[in-house]
């Protein structure tokens, strides 16, 4: 996805309260809502985890863009 508006897109589809960042909980039920609902609530916090830069627990859009365009 080297598309930055493709990836807001979808970025903005797993924030499901517009807050801005991703929660583990958000990304689990986007997985879920997308057919995958052998995700935990572990498995989906160590994805966020690896791609948190800063520790907050939450993915930022800018986080998110760095995952994507390595």
């Amino acid at each position: 996805m080297a598309d930055i508006q493709e990836a807001r897109k979808e970025f903005d589809r797993l924030d499901a309260d517009g807050d801005g960042f991703v929660t583990a909980a958000e990304f689990k039920k986007a997985l879920a809502q997308a057919g995958d609902w052998n995700v935990t609530d572990a498995v989906a916090e160590s994805i966020i985890a690896s791609r948190d830069l800063d520790g907050d627990k939450l993915l930022s859009f800018d986080e998110f863009w760095a995952y994507l365009a390595k």
